[in-house]
């Protein structure tokens, strides 16, 4: 989720570079970092709790319920919120296509699964590395040769969840070879080496689910709920992630669908780290409203069929923590605490690694994080959340 592409979950390139051809260096694609914040906060949490308030608003229509997420990372929010769709609706078809670009978080994002299909069999699950234009209809926009473009199927044999398991397990060679990228040499962004689509249903459901597992050319789309958390970089413009994110996810509604999106906030101690080292760093300026102004202009006539109407704060604005001991924090706090605060710090904050050399060398940034942590009793940052909505009529 911190996206590339949904989070930009730390992406990393797949084939080696020397020094001389390396591209540029970016923060997100330093794996460590990413999985340093995931395990030390409960921002995904979060995000699935605000994403399940969604979920009770929902009035699908036959042949299921389809939730689209523009950036799986390592599946933990949308495997929660599948939990939460089957809550609400036990007995209803689930057709659930999944956004990564990340060979790594495609593999853990399929680690969770098989639960899933256990408790609620009539689903589908797809996942795909196309882009934010593509993705929600699994179909390239440019022509691509039927050797180029690696669609694939599986469906599920047995009856209990470890056997499902293995099975995913199995497919470590076709999602090595589905999901190849190499590095930009300009941007340093992964490129998708191989457009892909990986279907995955159970076969004792195949009947049943006939009219929700996607073809090779059929047109997907018209989703009930789409989640879009921390697709972009903070520091890109409005126009950009409206016309590359906000908008064709917006046009992949069905009526009555809802898109909820989420960034970071700012104005909490996370950011209060940062400001100590760099008094004038404001990453997040791009606010919600800016977004929907400009998701308006973008749609122009269609904008009609929209609802863009942003929430207050008290409505849009939620908080996420590190997880600490309250014996962890004091006069002395230990140095692993500091130093999964930090990292979280500059994770949120997408501060550079060549940034940190010289705040890192003189000690300031353990100073820095020891004095917030101190002042507020812990860690914790803000999200705001926004939802699109298209009309039924």
């Amino acid at each position: 989720m911190r996206n590339s592409g949904k989070r930009a979950t730390a992406k990393r390139a797949t084939a080696p570079q020397s020094p001389a051809s390396s591209p540029p260096f970016r923060f997100y694609d330093n794996r460590q970092k990413y999985l340093a914040f995931v395990t030390a906060c409960n921002e995904k949490s979060a995000i699935a709790r605000r994403a399940a308030d969604e979920v009770a608003l929902l009035r699908p229509t036959p042949p299921a319920v389809r939730l689209f997420d523009a950036g799986m990372g390592d599946g933990t929010v949308i495997t929660r919120l599948m939990r939460s769709t089957h809550r609400q609706f036990p007995t209803v078809p689930m057709c659930v296509i999944a956004k990564e670009i990340s060979l790594e978080d495609a593999r853990l994002g399929l680690e969770k699964l098989p639960d899933r299909l256990f408790e609620h069999p009539a689903t589908v699950f797809v996942v795909t590395n196309l882009n934010y234009a593509e993705a929600p209809r699994l179909r390239p926009r440019e022509a691509v040769s039927a050797a180029a473009f690696n669609w694939q199927q599986l469906g599920l044999t047995g009856i209990t969840a470890d056997q499902y398991a293995q099975q995913i397990e199995d497919l470590g060679a076709t999602l090595a070879n589905g999901w190849q990228t190499t590095p930009s040499l300009k941007t340093g962004n992964p490129l998708v080496v191989r457009p892909s689509v990986l279907v995955i249903y159970r076969e004792d459901h195949k009947f049943l689910l006939d009219a929700v597992i996607p073809k090779p050319g059929g047109i997907a789309g018209h989703y009930d709920l789409i989640l879009a958390s921390q697709p972009w970089r903070a520091r890109m413009g409005a126009d950009f992630k409206v016309q590359k994110v906000l908008a064709p996810l917006a046009r992949s509604l069905a009526p009555g669908g809802r898109l909820l999106a989420i960034q970071s906030y700012g104005h909490d101690p996370g950011l209060e780290i940062i400001q100590q080292l760099w008094p004038d760093e404001q990453p997040f300026q791009v606010s919600r409203h800016e977004l929907l102004a400009t998701l308006r202009r973008e749609l122009a006539r269609e904008a009609r069929e929209f609802d863009l109407s942003a929430l207050p704060d008290a409505e849009a604005v939620f908080r996420y923590q590190m997880h600490t001991l309250p014996s962890e924090i004091g006069d002395r706090i230990g140095t692993s605490t500091l130093f999964a605060a930090w990292n979280a710090a500059i994770y949120v904050n997408q501060i550079e690694d060549e940034r940190l050399d010289a705040v890192v060398t003189n000690g300031a940034y353990l100073e820095a994080t020891q004095k917030v942590l101190q002042k507020y009793g812990g860690l914790w940052f803000n999200d705001e959340a926004f939802v699109v909505a298209r009309r039924r009529d």
